[in-house]
């Protein structure tokens, strides 16, 4: 997840050409929550309809975009990690 968030950074730090972490970061919040709520949507699908294999997969979607919107906010995964600390001490 780190080195996920890392290369999620690096991209908004420096974008290059090409990369569709930059083009939904430019893109801004607004396709970014987009994006989000679309593959929530496919998790749900997925993990009511559809096989372990495609509910992973999907899982993984869902995951890189909740990444991009966090790095788009300025946040990380550790600070979603420390929450989860703090509830659940």
């Amino acid at each position: 997840m780190a080195a996920l968030m890392a290369t999620i950074r690096e991209r908004k730090d420096h974008p290059r050409e090409g990369s569709y972490t930059c083009k939904l970061l430019a893109a801004g919040q607004s396709e970014i929550l987009k994006k989000v709520g679309e593959e929530a949507t496919e998790v749900v699908v997925a993990g009511a309809l559809e096989s372990d294999e495609r509910l992973l997969y999907e899982s993984a979607d869902l995951i890189y975009h909740m990444l991009v919107m966090l790095a788009s906010r300025d946040l990380s995964w550790d600070d979603v990690e420390a929450e989860l600390r703090r509830r659940f001490k």
